[in-house]
């Protein structure tokens, strides 16, 4: 996959939302309209955060928080609103927006979970892989 960053700002100084607010106040620049948001294994000064599977345990720690609840089993697969990925040699969580709609706690966990570790946070798509050349 690919992605597209639309928006970025440094500021994060706002405070935390309550459930229901907005997360412009968290993140001013992801707009309510975003799908989707990246967070980024990359603080605010260019460091790569440490340790190097923190996606992984935070996309597991959010498997249970998918589209019909929790099953038995769940908890060995990742949410399809929590997903991680690396891009260009980062580690990045993908976040969906319908994970705020479902259970808005969990939603600000993760905004959270970024911002108490000053992470990079960017509103973007993914795009489907370019075929492969025949």
């Amino acid at each position: 996959m690919s992605y597209i960053r639309y928006n970025t700002s440094q500021d994060q100084s706002a405070a935390i939302p309550a459930a229901g607010q907005s997360i412009s106040c968290l993140y001013p620049m992801v707009s309510s309209a975003a799908k989707e948001v990246f967070i980024q294994g990359v603080t605010h000064d260019g460091r790569t955060f440490r340790p190097s599977d923190w996606a992984e345990r935070l996309a597991g720690v959010m498997s249970q928080f998918r589209p019909g609840g929790s099953k038995p089993g769940s908890h060995l697969s990742y949410s399809p609103w929590c997903i991680p990925t690396t891009m260009g040699n980062i580690k990045c969580v993908v976040v969906n927006r319908e994970l705020e709609a479902y259970e808005p706690m969990a939603w600000n966990f993760v905004l959270n979970f970024a911002k108490d570790n000053n992470l990079q946070v960017v509103e973007a798509c993914l795009l489907p892989d370019p075929p492969l050349p025949k």
